[in-house]
């Protein structure tokens, strides 16, 4: 079993090797969330090879910008949101759909500044 290289280093130099927790998902979404939203972001923007680039790279960068946990609640509340009356009000007023949904708009902004 080969070492990696940083850790081979710090033995050999007589550092301390500490091990570290988990390793940080920076890219938590599933396949379906992402096929999803190419798929959405195509129908919205046109059914072309160059849209699916476009769209891919988009719910790439904002996987990198909000977690899926993030993302999800937003989509919910923005799903919910459009249910009419008393129900639908309910997600559309409440700070914290608003905090998520802003989240939300602020990665697709900087995802369609990259990608388109």
């Amino acid at each position: 079993m080969r070492m990696p290289a940083l850790i081979a280093v710090a033995l050999v130099a007589g550092a301390p090797v500490v091990a570290t927790a988990a390793p940080v998902v920076l890219n938590d979404f599933p396949t379906e969330a992402r096929a999803d939203y190419v798929l959405g972001c195509m129908t919205a923007n046109g059914q072309t090879p160059d849209t699916l680039r476009r769209c891919s790279c988009s719910i790439d960068v904002i996987a990198t910008i909000i977690p899926f946990d993030r993302y999800e609640e937003a989509s919910t509340f923005l799903s919910m949101g459009q249910v009419t009356g008393e129900s639908g009000a309910m997600f559309r007023g409440a700070a914290e759909s608003k905090a998520a949904i802003g989240d939300l708009r602020r990665a697709q902004a900087e995802a369609e500044m990259r990608c388109f």
